[in-house]
Parts: C-alpha cells; structure tokens; sequence
C-alpha cells in the first residue's frame, strides 16, 4: 500500500527542492492530490492479478483469441514519466478454455499500474496468460507513446516504441506471428 504521509513529505520536499514556494495557492493540496493519485497509478504493486482468472469452456475452439487496442497508461521506472498508448492480446485457447475478455483487459491494466518498462510489460501479460490461462501460446503487441522521450531528452513527440512478446507455440512460429500482426493492422 502507498504510503500517504511519506509521499506527501517527498513531493513537498521535491517541489522545495525545484524552488517552488509549497505554500502558494496553486501546490498548497499537490502533495495530498499526488499522494491520492499514487495509490490509483501503483495499484498493481498491492493487488493480486488472480482474481481476474475466470475461464469459461468454448466447447472444444482452440482458434485464436485476439483483444485488441487495449488503452494502457503506466509510468516509465526510469524517468518517472508516464507512458501511454495501445496494447493487443492474442492467445491459443488449451481444451477450449477461453478467459473473459474483460477479465484480459484488467490483466493488462494490473501490470501496467507500477512503475514498469514496457518490455517487461509485455512479458508479465504473456507470463501470466501462459502459466493461469494454462495456454498453447500468448502474444502481447505493445505501441505506446514515453512522454520521457516527448517532454526530454531526444523531445521527439509522437514516436511509439512497438514492442513484441511471444510465449509458447508462437515463440517459434513466424508464420502466426505474422497473421496475428496483419489482424492488428486492420
């Protein structure tokens, strides 16, 4: 669990340290709002990805299961600076159990709400499918926007990083990959 006072004490200390006056108007409440926000955006460091588990029978379909255009948000460990934008979901169903699709989208969201790249971020999603999902093969696509490479450094807004990770069956098989890819572009 975020803890409240020592995040408060941290911005305060941070914004003295940027030579901000902590007591004009406009930062007066910053160091409540921020600490508030933390326990939404951190979520995924107290909370147990498990509960979103729910598989039901298909009756017998091993296709392909495809979510796409998942909206992340997560901040990059690195900079602390958040970094947005879309992530795809597909998997090869095991004795035709397939997972909730809701349940899918709250996965993403789960390991996305910490302090994350977004290489790993694909690998946790995929890990997990893998292992609860009990699944032939699961591919996370992840394209997403870091404000730390928008707002410093290169300051080259609009540049998505596109990033793929690939579990099981797909690990070794380009050809799927490939049409996983295509169904992405339409």
């Amino acid at each position: 669990m975020v803890n409240k006072e020592m995040v408060e004490r941290a911005v305060k200390d941070f914004l003295l340290a940027i030579g901000e006056d902590i007591n004009r108007e406009g930062l007066k409440e910053t160091p409540q709002r921020i600490a508030k926000m933390c326990n939404e955006i951190f979520a995924g460091l107290d909370e147990s990805p498990e509960k979103y588990i729910k598989t039901f029978d298909s009756n017998g379909d091993n296709g392909l299961v495809l979510i796409k255009d998942i909206s992340i948000y997560s901040v990059c460990e690195h900079h602390l600076m958040p970094f947005y934008g879309k992530a795809s979901i597909a998997y090869i169903p095991n004795n035709g159990k397939v997972l909730g699709l809701s349940k899918v989208a709250r996965i993403v969201d789960h390991f996305s709400k910490k302090p994350q790249i977004q290489e790993r971020l694909g690998e946790e999603i995929c890990d997990f499918l893998f292992k609860y999902l009990n699944a032939k093969g699961v591919v996370a696509v992840i394209q997403a926007e870091h404000l730390c490479m928008t707002m410093r450094g290169v300051r080259k807004p609009g540049t998505n990083t596109v990033t793929v990770t690939r579990k099981g069956c797909f690990e070794n098989d380009n050809s799927e990959l490939s049409n996983i890819l295509s169904l992405l572009e339409k």
